[in-house]
């Protein structure tokens, strides 16, 4: 590790963070925790909806909040106000990057569009995250988490074929997805700038990273016609590969990805006095005869509590795994020795822990200095140590209800 524990990744680069809930404010909070300084731009009053949204603190900023926002500095404008757009403006002169999640049209709307920033400041990145995009017939159409994965694929394939389809997991995925990829092309053009000198739009529909990560799903249609229907906690393509019941109440995943960790499986299984056919060496039996593999999967597990099926896999070389609850990630050790639960301090709630940095950096290591800032907390520190306003400037402009 490097001796100057201060250097950051992007400690050069500053963003101007005017996006609300979680896709836009996720994607600079990565910025934030590599060395970035984030300006968090919200409502006066009012506030980002996310310090609403989930569990509430006694002061009243919510957990996602807390955890979601940290390292950004929050100061209070309101951009729908002529005065409230040409202090947007002087940010964005300072700024490298610019994140936003607004239906499209709403920025241009009040004089704000990319023409009119670019012209601000021609090395500006403006990172656009919004349901559909910034073209197409859908464009204008609102967008959440759930409709993403809805529009995206991903519902279709969540549940059981006799079912309807389920969350896949958490409504909130596509927008933890759109706010990575929204980092990523933050980085990718911050590096063609280096370049070209010039800054460039990221354009991110919600739903696009959903179908981005569909494995063969695209492909496999266009080629064969085949539609995947949905397969409870099986997986196309590979079998056993599921999740099993244990003696205890529990279940684990197991994942024989091929005919080589197959037979080790097999070996185990024959061992404990199961008959294995010889045809399902091959993966294409396998497939034929799903449900009876499977099911002969789930007889030997449901005799073993799940900490013994861990072991006997591991010693076998078959991929296993626990499906773990939240308290059951807080208790176990590997969690522990990687560190991935940093514990903050914040006086508004204590020791608070939070999923920690990733990735990890081996000599330009990220980190959490703080957790969501309160709301406004940095005005005086922007406003009058960036842009030079006066005690009286800001008076004046709380006054008018701009900041």
């Amino acid at each position: 590790m490097l001796e100057d524990l201060k250097l950051q990744p992007l400690d050069d680069i500053r963003v101007v963070d005017v996006s609300s809930f979680l896709a836009g404010p996720f994607c600079t909070a990565q910025l934030a925790e590599f060395g970035a300084e984030v300006w968090k731009v919200e409502l006066p009053k009012v506030g980002d909806a996310l310090r609403r949204f989930g569990t509430r603190t006694p002061d009243g900023d919510s957990l996602p909040w807390l955890s979601e926002c940290r390292n950004k500095k929050s100061i209070t404008l309101d951009m729908r106000l002529p005065e409230g757009a040409r202090l947007l403006k002087e940010l964005v002169k300072h700024a490298d990057v610019m994140v936003e999640n607004f239906q499209p049209g709403t920025l241009e709307k009040w004089g704000l569009g990319w023409d009119t920033l670019r012209q601000v400041n021609p090395r500006l990145v403006l990172v656009r995250i919004s349901g559909y995009g910034q073209t197409g017939p859908y464009r204008d159409r609102p967008g959440f988490g759930r409709i993403a994965n809805a529009f995206g694929g991903l519902a279709y394939l969540a549940g059981y074929p006799d079912r309807p389809p389920v969350t896949p997991g958490s409504a909130t995925i596509p927008d933890y997805m759109a706010g990575f990829y929204g980092a990523m092309g933050a980085l990718l053009a911050l590096k063609a700038r280096e370049r070209t000198g010039q800054g460039q739009m990221v354009d991110i529909g919600l739903y696009e990273p959903i179908f981005r990560i569909l494995d063969e799903l695209a492909p496999a249609y266009a080629y064969k016609g085949y539609v995947r229907e949905r397969m409870g906690p099986a997986t196309v393509n590979v079998v056993p590969h599921s999740h099993y019941p244990t003696r205890d109440d529990r279940w684990i995943a197991i994942a024989c990805t091929n005919d080589k960790i197959y037979l080790r499986l097999a070996e185990v299984l024959t061992g404990a006095g199961l008959a294995v056919p010889e045809e399902w060496a091959l993966l294409a039996n396998r497939e034929r005869a799903r449900q009876q593999v499977d099911g002969l999967v789930a007889s030997w597990t449901a005799r073993h509590d799940r900490a013994d099926l861990l072991r006997i896999c591991e010693e076998a070389q078959v991929p296993c795994g626990p499906i773990y609850s939240i308290d059951e990630i807080f208790e176990d050790p590997h969690y522990a020795a990687r560190g991935n639960i940093l514990r903050m301090h914040d006086d508004r709630v204590g020791e608070l822990p939070i999923p920690n940095l990733v990735p990890r950096l081996s000599d330009t290591p990220g980190r959490v200095n703080w957790l969501g800032p309160r709301l406004g907390e940095h005005n005086v520190e922007v406003y009058q140590t960036l842009l030079g306003l006066s005690d009286d400037d800001l008076s004046r402009l709380a006054d008018e209800g701009v900041i």
